[in-house]
Protein backbone atom coordinates (compact mmCIF):
# COMPACT_ATOMS: atom_id res chain seq x y z
CA UNK A 1 0.00 0.00 0.00
CA UNK A 2 1.13 3.81 -1.30
CA UNK A 3 0.20 7.15 -1.14
CA UNK A 4 1.24 10.30 -2.84
CA UNK A 5 1.63 13.45 -1.38
CA UNK A 6 -0.44 16.16 -2.68
CA UNK A 7 1.90 18.79 -4.87
CA UNK A 8 0.03 21.42 -2.94
CA UNK A 9 1.61 19.86 0.05
CA UNK A 10 5.32 20.14 -0.96
CA UNK A 11 6.06 23.46 0.19
CA UNK A 12 5.86 22.23 3.53
CA UNK A 13 8.82 19.78 3.02
CA UNK A 14 10.94 21.83 0.80
CA UNK A 15 10.35 25.44 3.12
CA UNK A 16 11.82 25.81 6.41
CA UNK A 17 8.78 24.54 8.36
CA UNK A 18 10.24 22.30 11.39
CA UNK A 19 8.94 18.39 11.22
CA UNK A 20 7.73 16.25 13.95
CA UNK A 21 8.78 12.88 13.39
CA UNK A 22 6.81 10.29 15.80
CA UNK A 23 8.16 6.48 15.89
CA UNK A 24 6.56 3.70 18.62
CA UNK A 25 9.19 2.44 21.40
CA UNK A 26 10.06 -0.26 22.12
CA UNK A 27 7.73 -0.15 24.90
CA UNK A 28 4.86 0.95 22.65
CA UNK A 29 4.86 4.20 23.94
CA UNK A 30 5.61 6.94 21.20
CA UNK A 31 8.74 9.26 21.34
CA UNK A 32 8.13 12.44 18.74
CA UNK A 33 11.15 14.34 18.15
CA UNK A 34 11.41 18.10 16.10
CA UNK A 35 13.30 17.63 13.02
CA UNK A 36 14.71 18.95 9.87
CA UNK A 37 13.33 17.37 6.40
CA UNK A 38 13.55 17.28 2.87
CA UNK A 39 11.69 15.65 -0.14
CA UNK A 40 13.00 13.83 -2.97
CA UNK A 41 10.18 13.46 -5.25
CA UNK A 42 7.60 11.30 -3.15
CA UNK A 43 10.21 10.29 -0.29
CA UNK A 44 10.70 12.10 2.73
CA UNK A 45 14.37 12.57 3.58
CA UNK A 46 15.59 12.80 7.39
CA UNK A 47 18.94 12.62 8.73
CA UNK A 48 20.56 11.89 12.29
CA UNK A 49 23.27 10.78 14.42
CA UNK A 50 24.28 6.93 14.88
CA UNK A 51 23.68 6.02 18.16
CA UNK A 52 20.61 8.51 18.98
CA UNK A 53 17.38 6.53 20.44
CA UNK A 54 14.98 7.70 17.50
CA UNK A 55 17.19 6.41 14.18
CA UNK A 56 17.12 2.70 16.54
CA UNK A 57 13.37 3.09 16.87
CA UNK A 58 12.59 3.64 13.07
CA UNK A 59 14.66 0.75 12.62
CA UNK A 60 13.16 -1.36 15.18
CA UNK A 61 9.22 -0.44 13.81
CA UNK A 62 10.21 0.14 10.36
CA UNK A 63 7.78 3.06 10.00
CA UNK A 64 7.19 6.54 11.89
CA UNK A 65 4.43 9.63 11.25
CA UNK A 66 5.71 12.21 10.38
CA UNK A 67 3.87 15.94 10.64
CA UNK A 68 4.52 19.71 8.80
CA UNK A 69 2.34 22.83 10.69
CA UNK A 70 2.48 25.52 8.44
CA UNK A 71 4.19 28.52 10.52
CA UNK A 72 3.07 31.10 7.88
CA UNK A 73 -1.06 29.39 8.32
CA UNK A 74 -1.70 27.98 11.45
CA UNK A 75 -4.58 25.70 9.81
CA UNK A 76 -2.51 24.32 6.86
CA UNK A 77 -0.49 20.63 8.02
CA UNK A 78 0.39 17.73 6.54
CA UNK A 79 0.64 14.42 8.03
CA UNK A 80 2.44 11.43 7.05
CA UNK A 81 2.26 7.76 7.62
CA UNK A 82 5.72 6.42 6.20
CA UNK A 83 7.15 3.37 6.00
CA UNK A 84 11.57 2.87 6.09
CA UNK A 85 12.15 2.74 2.05
CA UNK A 86 16.19 2.68 3.57
CA UNK A 87 19.05 4.18 5.23
CA UNK A 88 22.65 5.08 4.66
CA UNK A 89 25.58 6.58 5.84
CA UNK A 90 27.31 6.91 2.56
CA UNK A 91 26.74 11.02 1.64
CA UNK A 92 24.90 11.44 4.87
CA UNK A 93 27.51 14.39 6.00
CA UNK A 94 26.47 16.47 3.22
CA UNK A 95 22.63 15.53 3.39
CA UNK A 96 22.93 17.35 6.97
CA UNK A 97 25.30 20.19 5.31
CA UNK A 98 22.22 21.05 3.05
CA UNK A 99 19.74 20.41 5.56
CA UNK A 100 21.85 23.12 7.33
CA UNK A 101 21.68 25.24 4.37
CA UNK A 102 18.09 24.88 3.70
CA UNK A 103 17.20 25.61 7.88
CA UNK A 104 20.56 27.92 9.09
CA UNK A 105 21.69 29.41 5.60
CA UNK A 106 25.23 28.11 6.31
CA UNK A 107 27.42 25.54 4.42
CA UNK A 108 28.15 23.02 7.17
CA UNK A 109 26.20 21.44 9.86
CA UNK A 110 27.44 23.74 13.05
CA UNK A 111 26.31 21.16 15.39
CA UNK A 112 28.62 18.02 14.36
CA UNK A 113 29.81 16.10 17.32
CA UNK A 114 33.53 14.77 17.28
CA UNK A 115 33.77 11.14 15.98
CA UNK A 116 29.64 11.87 15.07
CA UNK A 117 28.74 9.63 12.33
CA UNK A 118 25.52 10.85 10.64
CA UNK A 119 22.46 8.58 8.80
CA UNK A 120 20.05 9.32 6.35
CA UNK A 121 16.46 7.73 6.08
CA UNK A 122 14.36 7.41 3.21
CA UNK A 123 10.65 6.79 4.21
CA UNK A 124 7.70 6.21 1.91
CA UNK A 125 4.12 7.57 2.13
CA UNK A 126 1.58 4.97 2.85
CA UNK A 127 -1.52 7.35 4.16
CA UNK A 128 -1.25 11.38 3.38
CA UNK A 129 -3.51 13.91 5.43
CA UNK A 130 -3.55 17.68 4.04
CA UNK A 131 -5.20 19.87 5.65
CA UNK A 132 -6.25 24.05 5.18
CA UNK A 133 -3.83 24.49 1.78
CA UNK A 134 -5.23 28.08 -0.02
Amino acid sequence: MSAQIPEAAFHLFDGKDFAHLSIPRKDGSIQTVVIWIARDGQELIVNSAEGRAWPANLRRSGGATVSVHNAANPYEFVSVTCTLAGDTNESADDQIDALAKKYMDVDEYPFRQEGEQRVTFRLAPVRVTHWGAN
